[in-house]
């Protein structure tokens, strides 16, 4: 008979990892299909009280103006040698200056940091990625081709293309999680980190788990899962669920913020309503339960986490619990009435909070 304490034999470690793994799939599918279900719900009522609406779809075929603004910057192509992949990003301010690298989260794409362009350009370079499969960015059909590995490396690369060997990154929502882990995958190359409305990526992994307020409000991941129908749900009633994510009471912009305009919603609307558009962006989201639990936990430059209290998405108890893993100055600042569309919902604060944080002299905290 094994002590009290002793290891449990291999064998026993084996079966133990096996039904972990079997109750963590269980849950994933098992969510998946609940969601699935309300989804389809959705629709018949959707169907059964405006049939006619639920399947037109605009044809969108030129691109609104705001997206050829000049003062936004000059749109741009880079090909990865290692992947073959095309990227698209626009490039404001000089080529030489320090380079600022922003990443945009989902649904969204370049046009997402147009105020940051704006306000940035006067000492740095600033570039907007349109991620892997978003935009005008090459989207390869695999799924497996949208791993975090995948991502990471893109952002290694793209950097290297351009140039340079270090920026200041800057990542919202799902591009907050990349950006996290390139910090904490190539620490070299990032001087400093802004993170906007995603937590440390472990503190959101153990924190979804034990808080089923927070794995509601991460539905989508789940949702997501499943293949071809989340994309058709995106565009029932003319893209309904795009244009309320930014507009609707509940996740979209609130009335003190700085509102999209029709133009910025077309602009959305134009991007996502192209033929295959939305599979690139879900297919991020494919693979990241393949990807856990992740390993190297520490960021080890300066950070700033920015949050927006009213996110319908992410429970603001993360960002105070994300501190712990930053070995260096971290400065948290939420805004209380800023939604999860921070750097659009209030740019001059968040522009305002950035330069603050870049010009200030930080020191690894002991």
């Amino acid at each position: 008979m094994a002590r009290p304490g002793a290891a449990c034999p291999p064998p026993a470690r084996r079966l133990l990892a096996a039904a972990r793994a079997l109750l963590f799939w269980a849950l994933v599918y098992g969510y998946c299909g609940l969601c699935a279900c309300i989804a389809g719900l959705r629709l018949l009522w959707s169907i059964g009280r405006r049939p006619g609406e639920t399947f037109r779809r605009a044809v969108r075929e030129n691109p609104p103006a705001c997206l050829n603004d000049p003062s936004l910057g000059t749109h741009c192509y880079v090909r990865i040698k290692d992947s073959g992949l095309r990227f698209h990003y626009v490039a404001a301010g000089e080529r030489g200056k320090p380079l600022m690298l922003l990443l945009h989260g989902f649904p969204e794409f370049w046009y997402s940091w147009r105020h940051q362009l704006r306000e940035f350009k006067s000492e740095y370079r600033v570039v907007a990625l349109d991620l892997r499969g978003y935009g005008e960015t090459d989207a390869p059909s695999h799924k497996e081709n949208y791993k975090l590995d995948c991502l990471i490396t893109d952002i290694k690369d793209i950097l290297e293309s351009l140039g340079y060997n270090k920026c200041v990154l800057i990542g919202h929502d799902w591009g907050g999680m990349i950006a996290w882990l390139v910090a904490i995958c190539y620490p070299e190359m990032v001087t400093k980190l802004i993170v906007v409305n995603f937590p440390h990526p472990s503190v959101f992994t153990e924190y979804i788990l034990r808080h089923p307020s927070q794995l509601i409000k991460s539905a989508y991941y789940f949702f997501f899962q499943m293949p071809w129908f989340p994309e058709f749900m995106f565009t029932v009633n003319d893209f309904k669920v795009l244009k309320s994510l930014f507009t609707s009471q509940a996740t979209g912009i609130g009335r003190k913020g700085c509102r999209l305009t029709a133009e910025d919603i077309e602009a959305y609307l134009y991007v996502f309503s192209q033929p295959g558009a939305l599979t690139g962006p879900i297919n991020h989201y494919r693979n990241i339960f393949s990807c856990l639990p992740l390993q190297h936990h520490e960021v080890t430059m300066p950070t700033l986490l920015l949050w927006g209290e009213k996110d319908a998405f992410m429970e603001v108890d993360m960002a105070e619990i994300t501190r712990i893993y930053v070995k260096n100055h971290f400065r948290l600042t939420i805004l209380s009435e800023a939604s999860h569309w921070l750097q659009q919902d209030q740019p001059d604060i968040v522009n305002k909070l950035i330069w603050t944080f870049l010009k200030e002299e930080t020191r690894k905290r002991e």
